[in-house]
Order: C-alpha cells, then structure tokens, then sequence
C-alpha cells in the first residue's frame, strides 16, 4: 500500500505557491495551505515558501502566531522544508529589511550580493554538499535571490555555491531542509531532493 505524504504549505503573502504546490505534487506529495499556526505546529510536514520582501513575510508571520510554530518546528527537528526567502526567514535578520529581526533559529544574517556580479542571481548554479549531508547531493539548482548566508551555522550540514564567493545552498539538521535554491524549479535534480525530504523515492517509506 501507497499513500501521499501530507504537505501543510505557509502563505506567507508573497510566496508563488502554484509552482511549490506543483513541485511538491509532482514528488508524490498531497498537498494544502496553513489555515492556523495550530496547523502549522502539529503537521506532519510543512513547507515555509519566500518570493518577494523579508518584512512583509515576517509581519505575516508574527501577525498570526505562525512564526512560533515554525520556531518550535525547528527546535525538535520535525519536517520543514523553507525555500528561498523561507531560508532567509528562519535568519536572525536580513540587510534587506534592517532593524526586522528573522525567527533567529538559524545563526547569522542574510546579506546581499556584492556589485561585482549580477544581481539578483538569476538562473542555475552548482550545489556542492558537505560529506556529511543526508538529503543533499551534488547538481545544479534554480536560483533567483539577492540576498544569502556567507557561512555555515554550526549544528547545521551545509551546501555551498559560489556568485561573487561561496554562499549557503542549503542547509539540513534533522528533518528540517532549508534551501536558497528553487527545489521546485530545479527540474529532475530538484524534484529528487523533494522526494528525499518527503520520503518518497526509489526507497519509499513515507508514512501516511
């Protein structure tokens, strides 16, 4: 017997969720939107999506009790995948939005670009894992973000990129998966981690 795993995705206001909705389906996932922050503390798996102004996700966020929810997720490692700006949520902050403080369950704070390359980074860049990653494995992704990580948190297993020197990929502890990339957009390499992160692979198991 097969079953869908299920997906409680955030809408954070800015998000484009068709194409995570899709992703997701795609990589075998049922898929609906957060209707509380009870919701979100108590699915099986919740996605934290991000295109568009770190302050205005936060304030959505904070308004509705559902940034700490997504705070005790991360604590007790329990299933969230954040995408783009969702990665930058989960910061202590972002030059973006100065004096707006992230969820601040992932040290440090997203800075943007240096002027010597194009920005926004826009289009597909290699991911390169440390050995100790689980759910991350070396290929290209879809990128389409102004801002990022410069280092590692400790705690963390970490994926690099290089645009204008190496930056924080992705990030993995427990069953949490934060990813600058576009999963979602990131076509068969992308898909794959999906599944990986769901459970629903070529090893299966996912529970229902």
């Amino acid at each position: 017997m097969t079953c869908e795993p299920q997906v409680v995705v955030v809408p954070t206001g800015t998000a484009n969720l068709a194409s995570v909705r899709a992703g997701l389906e795609r990589a075998g996932a049922a898929v609906r939107l957060a209707r509380s922050a009870a919701e979100v503390r108590t699915a099986p798996r919740v996605v934290l999506p991000g295109v568009g102004a770190f302050a205005r996700a936060m304030e959505r966020l904070e308004a509705d009790g559902t940034g700490a929810a997504l705070g005790e997720r991360i604590a007790a490692g329990t299933p969230l995948l954040a995408i783009c700006l969702g990665l930058q949520l989960l910061t202590e902050g972002s030059d973006e939005s100065p004096g707006v403080p992230g969820l601040g369950a992932v040290p440090g704070t997203a800075i943007r670009f240096p002027g010597s390359v194009p920005v926004p980074q826009l289009g597909w860049n290699l991911i390169t894992p440390d050995r100790d990653c689980t759910l991350l494995e070396p290929g290209h992704a879809y990128f389409a973000n102004s801002y990022r990580l410069e280092r590692a948190p400790a705690g963390w297993r970490c994926a690099h990129a290089d645009h204008g020197g190496r930056f924080v990929a992705a990030l993995e502890r427990g069953g949490v998966l934060a990813c600058q990339f576009h999963p979602e957009l990131s076509g068969g390499w992308g898909i794959a981690l999906l599944q990986r992160w769901l459970g629903t692979g070529p090893q299966g198991g996912a529970a229902c």
